[in-house]
């Protein structure tokens, strides 16, 4: 599939979704950039990604749009090594400390690791803000609308079904996610 790199083959463990943002530099390119980047970690294989959504800031108002995607991979990695690597990717991209909700290079957020639910200092599984953000649940839905949220107990679709939220999110111009696409035999 698109964005696979050769360390990613044969890596065995736990389905997670990783939430992708972005705002600044050309967000598209940014978003793809990051994508590439994840999927070069080893321990991770990038098995499908969202379409790239246009969505309405959250929060701080006064800012261009986001481009938003949800990644799905099989990683060995433990959560917590995860998300420094994610972070790494941020730092490596020229992520800076702003604002809450503010613009940003890049967003890397680990949504979902498998069933698993952590609750550290500054580590969330499933991530809090998940449920109530249309510009997560629309790719993530997209992508495995199946999924149950391990805390709620109600499926993707579920959460999207009952969302509030009122934040515009619109799927990029002739975007097709391998969501979309025909599988290959193998």
């Amino acid at each position: 599939m698109g964005f696979q790199e050769p360390s990613g083959e044969g890596v065995r463990g736990i389905i997670a979704f990783i939430g992708i943002g972005s705002n600044l530099r050309d967000p598209v390119v940014q978003c793809r950039n990051a994508l590439r980047r994840i999927g070069a970690i080893p321990g991770i294989r990038l098995l499908r990604r969202s379409s790239l959504y246009r969505t309405e800031p959250v929060g701080f108002q006064d800012q261009a749009w986001f481009i938003n995607a949800v990644a799905e991979i099989r990683t060995g990695l433990r959560p917590r090594k995860l998300l420094d690597s994610l972070k790494g990717i941020e730092r490596e991209m020229g992520r800076t400390d702003g604002p809450r909700w503010g613009p940003r290079v890049i967003d890397l957020d680990l949504l979902l690791y498998g069933q698993e639910v952590v609750a550290e200092e500054d580590l969330v599984i499933p991530h809090p803000e998940l449920y109530r953000r249309r510009f997560v649940l629309e790719p993530l839905c997209e992508l495995a609308s199946y999924v149950i949220h391990p805390a709620f107990g109600v499926s993707v679709r579920g959460l999207l079904d009952r969302l509030t939220d009122p934040g515009l999110v619109e799927r990029c111009a002739n975007e097709r996610s391998e969501a979309d696409q025909p599988r290959k035999k193998r």
